[in-house]
């Protein structure tokens, strides 16, 4: 039988498919977020269940913000008005950017071994 991981990697593993899954692999890096939480769900750890709570709930929400919000933008005012641009690039930008650095100081978080809610639309417990 296999010893359980040490709870600040898995933490940090989940902190780390977070913020690939806004940078580089979105999608494929959820999926391996889901892998890494149904591997430890049984853990007993607080910080491995905190940071692995928290960075799907957090996942699921980025999903939402930068897809549907858009789209309703979109579907609501037109695609063809060039305000339309203006607005949709501001506000990935910086909702894209907010995510990214709130997925950084949960990284930092777990590197440390200590838990991590995220603001706004974060579990309010760990």
């Amino acid at each position: 039988m296999d010893a359980p991981p040490d709870p600040r990697v898995v933490a940090v593993q989940a902190e780390a498919l977070y913020l690939l899954n806004l940078l580089l692999m979105p999608g494929l890096a959820f999926l391996l977020l889901l892998r890494l939480n149904r591997r430890n769900a049984g853990s007993d750890n607080r910080l491995t269940r905190c940071h692995l709570k928290q960075t799907i709930t957090a996942s699921i929400w980025a999903g939402l913000l930068l897809i549907a919000v858009p789209g309703a933008v979109v579907s609501f005012v037109g695609i063809e008005r060039p305000a339309t641009w203006v607005v949709l690039v501001l506000y990935f930008v910086c909702c894209h950017a907010g995510m990214v650095l709130l997925g950084v100081l949960g990284l930092s978080r777990a590197i440390a071994g200590q838990t991590y809610v995220y603001p706004l639309f974060g579990e309010r417990e760990c």
